[in-house]
């Protein structure tokens, strides 16, 4: 009977990660309502009718602050204003910004006006100006509060850290020794399924309902990006795609394509 002690904490894993999901997603659901209480209907109508998404907006939405790094720094490799290379390194060729996020950049960089793209652009993404955007745009309604999505995705997290608890404590129980005759006629790991089932059942439901607070863009937002026209140029493809939408390979190689890199390098 010594398997049981491990159905029991198989049990507890799953129920109190269980426990936890739903907990957030209730929280983050009586918060998203508090918020849009009065006439939200007509408040969410206005949003997309009046707020037109400017480029780093719809960078931010579709893909968070390093992808805003990543649109700033395309788009100054595109003005000139910014070397990439296919290596990896960017060096600045303008050290005059033309907006906030440019600034950024060159202020991330440093003096030396080289620096290796890995670690600029997750200075530039942690940046006051990136920071500020992201106030602005949880303060329209557009962007879901960063407490609410690292709460609901840390809890996802658990559930699938629990789940793969449960069949690794399972599969400890099915080989654990001393297992009794009444434990053949109903196999161990049978057992083992309720608590596997749940997880998974609570994977499941949080893929539909909780899914749009763990993106960056909250469901207006989410619904304002839907509504931009198609055919977008360049900069917009990257903003809402990353990195891969570029059609540069020397561009692609140097924020760390490593097919596109190859395809940069002289034979």
């Amino acid at each position: 009977m010594f398997w049981v002690l491990f159905l029991v904490l198989a049990c507890a894993v799953a129920i109190g990660s269980c426990g936890r999901l739903c907990l957030a997603a209730v929280r983050a659901a009586e918060s998203e309502h508090a918020e849009h209480a009065e006439s939200a209907e007509s408040a969410d109508a206005r949003i997309l009718r009046d707020h037109e998404l400017s480029l780093y907006e719809t960078a931010f939405l579709s893909g968070g602050p390093v992808r805003v790094a990543d649109v700033t720094l395309v788009s100054m490799a595109r003005a000139r204003r910014l070397l990439l290379a296919h290596t990896g390194w960017a060096t600045v060729v303008d050290p005059d910004g033309t907006d906030d996020m440019e600034r950024s950049v060159i202020g991330a960089i440093g003096p030396e006006g080289q620096r290796r793209i890995t670690p600029l652009r997750a200075a530039t993404a942690a940046g006051d100006a990136v920071r500020a955007l992201a106030e602005r745009l949880v303060a329209a309604g557009l962007a879901v509060p960063d407490a609410a999505r690292s709460t609901l995705a840390g809890a996802v997290r658990q559930v699938r850290s629990a789940a793969i608890a449960v069949v690794g404590l399972g599969a400890l129980a099915t080989l654990a020794p001393g297992q009794g005759a009444e434990q053949q006629q109903t196999p161990v790991a049978l057992w083992f399924a309720l608590p596997l089932l749940l997880t998974l059942s609570c994977l499941a439901i949080a893929r539909i309902e909780i899914h749009p607070y763990t993106r960056w863009a909250s469901p207006v937002g989410q619904r304002l990006l839907a509504a931009r026209p198609a055919g977008a140029d360049g900069l917009f493809a990257v903003a809402v795609r990353g990195v891969r939408a570029v059609d540069d390979p020397g561009l692609r190689a140097a924020f760390g394509d490593g097919r596109a890199r190859r395809a940069a390098m002289p034979e």
